[in-house]
């Protein structure tokens, strides 16, 4: 036991901070650096040297501070501007365009998105086909990588892949943390099983087309990285629902509430996530003897995972994405990362600190690449 006593944190001193932090340290220098640092190109050099800085001041100051969500954030949201600015800037490198032709679905040069995924499955097992037209190996964004990338990240972090992995997550968190308080308050979270339908609609309407029907009508991301050249009616409609999407989802709703709402209301991979919450061995649990049922966890969940009636019961529901907001607000630590198996209220430096590292090192990795091409465009517009 690590928790009750009166005066638990989960700060800790500069020095062990920073003792914690060096295999962070490490293993980003040499995925950045490749082990050897290139001084050939100075403006590639800053950008990867920001880039390093950044990822590990941040996760410093998660164990200097003992908190989570705040500096998680600010590499998420990063994560999400920059994938989309490198997305971008490929597509008009390549074909001097954001938008996509029926020649370049023909010649299979669409960058793959892993939202795609839950419409690849049944065309895949009955067919043996994959429904999108990108490259399996290769490439920018191939499929193979980008799919063992998701199922890894999801088999250990279950729907934690939505927080610390998904590189549209970032958009409508970002935006939700506009206000300090939210404009509307109570929604009913019977929303939050939207997903599930949508999941089941793409699925199957993906199976008997053998088109990714999400991505090719619902996505609201197209609106930021590639859509379809409008060159009819239906294509034109095709980017109304785009850009309304996007802007109502990922941009009002979250200001207004402060939730998560595309991600809450829409994402049927963030459905697929939810159920892997059942399989992986990290969670959020609640230590009874420490929680005074404040319910600050319950207003501050991004994505409705917490109720009063959880939070009496001590359970945290599958929609958690280990986001870490409920801990920041927390008064008395009561609510903590956990390892299944290991009783509530237990363990809690030890749970924090594994699972801190597994979800930023997969960040950090996922997110530099696209980080570093970011801060060397901005300074190839500079200099």
């Amino acid at each position: 036991m690590d928790n009750t006593l009166p005066g638990f944190s989960l700060r800790k001193s500069f020095g062990k901070s920073l003792l914690y932090s060096l295999p962070m340290i490490l293993i980003t220098f040499v995925f950045i650096s490749g082990g050897r640092p290139d001084f050939s190109d100075p403006l590639s050099a800053i950008a990867s040297l920001a880039t390093f800085m950044l990822v590990n001041v941040l996760y410093f100051l998660m164990h200097y501070t003992g908190k989570t969500d705040r500096f998680r954030a600010v590499l998420f949201i990063i994560f999400a501007l920059s994938l989309s600015f490198t997305l971008i800037s490929n597509m008009v490198e390549t074909r001097n365009s954001m938008s996509f032709s029926q020649a370049d679905i023909l010649e299979c040069k669409i960058p793959f998105c892993h939202l795609v995924i839950p419409m690849m499955i049944i065309p895949a097992a009955f067919t043996k086909s994959i429904i999108f037209p990108g490259t399996i190996l290769g490439s920018f964004a191939g499929i193979a990588s980008m799919v063992v990338l998701w199922l890894v990240a999801t088999l250990v972090l279950g729907r934690g892949f939505c927080s610390w992995g998904c590189f549209y997550g970032g958009w409508d968190d970002g935006f939700s943390r506009l206000r300090k308080k939210p404009l509307l308050k109570k929604i009913n979270d019977i929303w939050k099983w939207m997903p599930f339908a949508v999941l089941l609609m793409v699925s199957l309407t993906a199976a008997l087309s053998l088109v990714p029907t999400y991505c090719d009508w619902i996505c609201p991301f197209k609106a930021v990285t590639e859509f379809e050249e409008v060159t009819s009616v239906e294509s034109a409609v095709k980017a109304g629902v785009f850009i309304s999407l996007f802007a109502g989802l990922v941009v009002v709703l979250p200001v207004m509430t402060r939730k998560r709402t595309q991600c809450s209301f829409l994402c049927p991979l963030g459905a697929i996530n939810t159920l892997s919450n059942k399989i992986t061995p990290f969670t959020v649990k609640i230590d009874k003897a420490s929680c005074t049922e404040c319910f600050k966890c319950v207003a501050a969940c991004p994505l409705f995972a917490l109720n009063q009636e959880g939070i009496k019961s001590g359970k945290v529901s599958v929609f958690c994405s280990k986001c870490g907001k409920c801990l920041d607000v927390c008064p008395n630590n009561a609510i903590h990362y956990g390892i299944k198996g290991v009783p509530s209220g237990t363990m809690k430096k030890f749970s924090r600190n594994l699972i801190l590292f597994v979800s930023f090192l997969f960040m950090a990795v996922f997110a530099s690449g696209s980080i570093i091409i970011t801060v060397r465009g901005l300074l190839d517009l500079i200099f």
